[in-house]
């Protein structure tokens, strides 16, 4: 891309924070810089890439979306994440989360379904340079055990309860967010502790759904 393109977009990029991220209550400091950093475009085939700096999901292939700036944003912040955490996230898209919270400078582990999709996420991260970030294909019900425990979990699709196998792989003190219904979806966030989970629902939001195991598993605790 050109030079004075890429001036362009991020003119574009910081037209996006200051009015959806800023402007709607962001005000972790290191959100709001990631979200500047990192180049959403570069995330999104070129067929939407003239709308990647819009206030909304965009279409990314395989019936599924990357998501709409301020719920990455808000996400991100309700982690209240530090560096060098350990973060699993289900849900790898085209990889604009995991770039997102590499720049936290967390240790990013992401599971995708999709296999096309999840080597299209790989590309993405590489060409950025988000080269610390560890993408598999695979059913994320399950999370990634033999990584756990996680000191964060995201899950950027819906699954109509809480998946028991990624409770289990919180850390103590761990923080698990992911929307959870079917029509009717709430962001959730779940936080381990000593004697249990304490859980807040957070705000009414609208993901894909999550497939997999995820349509037939036993809500968790």
């Amino acid at each position: 891309m050109s030079q004075g393109r890429e001036h362009t977009r991020k003119v574009e990029r910081d037209w996006m924070v200051d009015t959806q991220i800023v402007g709607e209550g962001i005000t972790d400091p290191r959100v709001v810089a990631a979200m500047r950093r990192v180049p959403r475009h570069g995330f999104i085939p070129d067929s939407a890439s003239e709308d990647a700096y819009g206030d909304f999901p965009l279409p990314i292939g395989y019936n599924q979306t990357i998501s709409q700036p301020y719920i990455v944003a808000y996400m991100t912040e309700a982690l209240r994440l530090q560096p060098g955490e350990k973060v699993l996230e289900i849900g790898t898209g085209s990889g604009y989360q995991a770039a997102i919270l590499a720049e936290l400078g967390v240790r990013v582990f992401s599971i995708e379904i999709v296999k096309p999709l999840a080597q299209y996420a790989k590309d993405n991260l590489l060409k950025l340079g988000y080269d610390q970030v560890m993408v598999r294909a695979g059913d994320g019900y399950q999370g990634w055990p033999e990584e756990s425990p996680f000191d964060a979990i995201i899950i950027t699709a819906a699954p109509d309860h809480v998946p028991s196998p990624l409770l289990e792989q919180l850390a103590v003190g761990g923080r698990l967010i992911l929307p959870v219904g079917d029509y009717s979806q709430n962001l959730v966030l779940i936080r381990r502790t000593e004697e249990g989970y304490q859980k807040t629902e957070l705000l009414p939001v609208r993901f894909v759904p999550m497939t997999g195991q995820a349509e037939k598993g036993s809500p968790g605790p």
